[in-house]
């Protein structure tokens, strides 16, 4: 028989949430295996065993941002209405990724934390978390309202602009950006005049 696992998946998770948690409370610096060990209540040597290294950790915390924002926008209804379920994809799942999991979206997005490097393993998990968009954006051409954009320009233009309105919600009141307690109605205004442009 061999020898049983001594870290299983479990383990796993919970490094990555402690991981996780580490960066939103004390910043993308404390970031280390020793800490994220401490919090997860195992050993360092658990977060060696089942990421090699910390770069492994944070390609596994990238990888959790793709993954959960894919999940957040393909778990959103259909109506019969194309535009408004685009909109919906930005101001009903990416804005509420970024407020639930913003030291995901700062790691994966905006490389806050060193040693994240480019992997192909990343590079899939993005293109798979862009696939619930372009499905929406491909009705939209569906429906003859996408102009000469092509579906995955407007996906990119339209991810794009997401991103950026994350940026400004998450600054809060420093150097504050979007009308406070309007931010939904922001990114809706914003995402909708992007949209109509598409048809010009």
């Amino acid at each position: 028989m061999g020898r049983p696992r001594q870290h299983d998946e479990q383990t796993r998770a919970s490094l990555v949430t402690a991981a996780e948690r580490l960066v939103a409370e004390a910043g993308p610096d404390a970031l280390s295996v020793r800490e994220v060990a401490a919090r997860a209540g195992t050993t360092t040597r658990a977060v060696y065993s089942l990421f090699g290294s910390k770069q492994g950790l944070l390609t596994a915390l990238a990888r959790q941002a793709y993954e959960q924002l894919r999940t957040t926008v393909a778990a959103l209804p259909e109506t019969d209405d194309p535009v408004a379920d685009l909109l919906a994809a930005g101001v009903h799942g990416f804005r509420p990724f970024v407020r639930d999991h913003p030291s995901l979206f700062r790691i994966a997005f905006q490389r806050v934390v060193p040693g994240l490097q480019p992997a192909a393993e990343l590079t899939a998990a993005r293109e798979r978390a862009l696939a619930p968009l372009t499905a929406r954006v491909q009705r939209v051409q569906d429906a003859g309202l996408l102009g000469s954009k092509s579906i995955l320009e407007a996906a990119i233009q339209f991810h794009t602009m997401c991103e950026g309105l994350a940026n400004a919600e998450l600054r809060g009141a420093i150097l504050p950006i979007l009308p406070a307690g309007d931010e939904e109605a922001a990114w809706r205004d914003s995402l909708s005049t992007l949209v109509m442009g598409f048809r010009a």
